[in-house]
């Protein structure tokens, strides 16, 4: 039987300790779970701390914008090396990939990336994937690494999303774990405290945001902590923490690609007609927008909105200035039905 793929994130805050050092117990058990694991799944590894480990290192941190670039390249190696280590005890390999927006947004760079990642499974490697920070610019960065481990589940063909967090799930009002989630509405989204950790850019939000995604893919996402002799084991079983509901969905893969790795430099706001003529696989024209954000070039991908709520994203026919000149007229195709995904 083929190995279905199984994506792993692992926070700055379940991996550091409390002065934002590295682990070593946890790193140690990571790495004999994964390879015990690895018999069963292809394995990607999605793992923050390269800043927290790097930071010391820089004088006088404040986390700005370029600190956090330097710490992420002092703090890299020393986070692969430690991988390295504890899966070599295990007798496997890791490699590390340091992943940037572009990698997803361009479709032949994308399927490159892909490949590579075929030819680490087969020779059972470990990818050990970060954000190259240090050359990826502020605007096309990914907001943190919640959404790069689901861009590459989505892209992968995952079958499950392992999200490790500090708090080991998703926490009802008076504290205690919700085992199963089949949708994330506005009831769930209410129980969410945003606050984001000390040693890390995502929070609780961020991670429903993006299982909000890979679950209307129709990838399983699990969120558990790591406390236990084999937590990744225990909630892939059910057995800890909080499991989301995967849902069904028929597209194709260059869709997936397009609902997920794309990127949104822009927002497009349309009427109700128009919510209702894309949700029956029709073109959008521009007569339907009520709103143009952002400064995109034709053929770039955009979110499609209503209000506040995403419904899907588009690659457009025409820039957004253009966009802005041609809302009155009619008949002009902003986005054809082919490069529009409904979410």
């Amino acid at each position: 039987m083929q190995k279905k793929v199984l994506v792993i994130k692992l926070g700055s805050a379940v991996i550091t300790n409390s002065s934002g050092n590295i682990n070593k117990a946890v790193i140690k058990k990571i790495a004999t779970e994964v390879s015990a694991l690895s018999k069963q799944y292809k394995i990607v590894l999605v793992s923050s701390g390269a800043v927290s480990s790097g930071k010391k290192y820089l004088d006088n941190y404040k986390g700005t914008l370029m600190q956090r670039k330097a710490a992420a390249a002092i703090g890299n190696p020393i986070l692969i090396q430690l991988y390295r280590n504890y899966f070599q005890k295990q007798g496997l390999i890791v490699a590390q990939a340091l992943c940037e927006r572009g990698h997803f947004s361009n479709r032949n760079q994308f399927l490159q990336l892909k490949e590579t990642f075929t030819t680490f499974w087969q020779n059972n490697v470990i990818p050990i994937v970060n954000e190259n920070d240090v050359v990826n610019s502020q605007e096309l960065k990914f907001s943190d690494n919640d959404e790069l481990a689901t861009l590459i589940a989505i892209g992968f063909d995952a079958e499950s999303l392992l999200l490790c967090t500090s708090v080991g799930g998703l926490l009802d009002g008076s504290g205690n774990i919700i085992e199963e989630v089949e949708n994330i509405k506005g009831e769930t989204l209410s129980l969410v405290k945003k606050e984001k950790s000390e040693f890390g850019l995502g929070g609780m939000l961020s991670k429903l945001t993006f299982t909000r995604l890979a679950t209307s893919l129709g990838i399983k996402v699990l969120m558990c902590g790591l406390n236990g002799k084999k937590p990744l084991t225990d909630a892939l079983n059910h057995k800890t923490g909080t499991r989301f509901i995967a849902g069904k969905s028929n597209l194709k893969n260059r869709q997936k690609w397009l609902a997920s790795g794309s990127i949104t430099l822009g927002n497009i706001y349309v009427d109700k007609g128009a919510a209702k003529a894309v949700a029956a696989r029709k073109s959008l024209l521009t007569v339907g927008i009520s709103q143009v954000e952002g400064n995109f070039s034709a053929g770039e991908v955009v979110q499609l909105m209503t209000d506040e709520t995403i419904i899907g994203v588009a690659k457009t026919k025409h820039s957004a200035t253009e966009l802005r000149k041609k809302l009155k007229e009619k008949n002009i195709i902003a986005a054809h039905a082919n490069d529009i995904v409904l979410l």
